[in-house]
């Protein structure tokens, strides 16, 4: 048996130039480590990671997908709290109109950092932007930076109480941002040369299987590619589930670990929390849809 053929990947990523605690080039160095056959760093509005390793030089050992998420907005009828969050695969990290909507997605989230933090100062808990710009370091600022502030004050006793408590959609300080629409996400994304992918369909708490699955077939004439069906927090039912909606549709099964680093430390790079495996024909059907 071809060893590429038995090797994990991890196509879901972040790293330091969205909110990762790791750089591109650690990113490589621990996908090495690991012996994976292919990632993608996907970050959040930005390609910055993507242009990085790339700019760094990909281990010719180690497959590469160029990958970015979109924070989307649901299409019209549908009652989705915060963003769809659109994957795209594979697209040319250069190209205009992709870069522009990602400015676009910047600039919103600079300026919600500040409403959230006012929110909380209202709340007793006091918080500076300094001090959360120290948890971010040279990393893209936001919500996971402002939950470690308040973990290293005392204010939550982990990451996941500040959001449940304070930070999450609906929550006593969660502050809305501005999304691209759903359709302009993905149709962007195949401009540039790219796949496009709901990500981690089983979050999405709103929608029960036969809403969702309503949901793909209102995103499949705009464009969409593909399903993360593998996912650390996909049960084997709602991962089955999952497959078997991707086949039904004509879409791509793809999956990847959401690796934050020491943001989320349970999570690890290419295993989820320890029984996520996704096969190498995930990546090898990718890239023969992209040609």
């Amino acid at each position: 048996m071809d060893c590429e053929s038995c090797s994990r990947i991890d196509l879901h990523i972040h790293s330091s130039a969205s909110d990762g605690s790791l750089t591109p080039a650690e990113i490589l160095e621990m996908a090495l480590s690991l012996n994976l056959g292919a990632i993608a760093i996907t970050d959040h509005d930005t390609v910055e990671g993507s242009r990085d390793a790339l700019a760094i030089g990909i281990p010719p050992s180690l497959k590469f997908l160029s990958g970015v998420e979109i924070s989307a907005g649901a299409p019209p009828n549908f009652p989705i709290h915060g963003s769809l969050h659109i994957l795209g695969y594979g697209f040319k990290p250069d190209a205009p109109d992709l870069i522009r909507i990602l400015e676009q997605l910047q600039i919103a989230r600079k300026e919600r950092n500040p409403r959230i933090l006012k929110k909380l100062n209202k709340l007793g808990l006091t918080l500076s932007m300094d001090e959360v710009r120290r948890e971010a370091a040279d990393s893209q600022l936001g919500r996971p930076h402002i939950a470690a502030g308040m973990l290293k004050k005392g204010y939550v006793s982990s990451i996941e109480e500040a959001f449940v408590r304070y930070l999450g959609s609906g929550r006593p300080a969660y502050v809305d941002k501005y999304r691209v629409p759903c359709h302009e996400a993905i149709d962007t994304i195949r401009k540039a040369g790219g796949l496009a992918v709901l990500a981690h369909p089983g979050l999405i708490r709103e929608l029960d299987p036969p809403s969702l699955e309503q949901l793909v077939a209102a995103l499949v004439p705009m464009g969409l590619s593909g399903i993360e069906v593998y996912y650390p927090q996909h049960d084997v039912s709602t991962t089955t589930q999952l497959a078997d909606l991707a086949q039904g549709a004509g879409l791509l099964p793809t999956g990847g670990s959401d690796f934050h680093g020491k943001i989320n430390p349970d999570v690890r790079m290419g295993i989820g929390r320890g029984d996520l495996n996704i096969p190498y024909s995930v990546y090898e059907n990718i890239v023969a849809s992209l040609v």
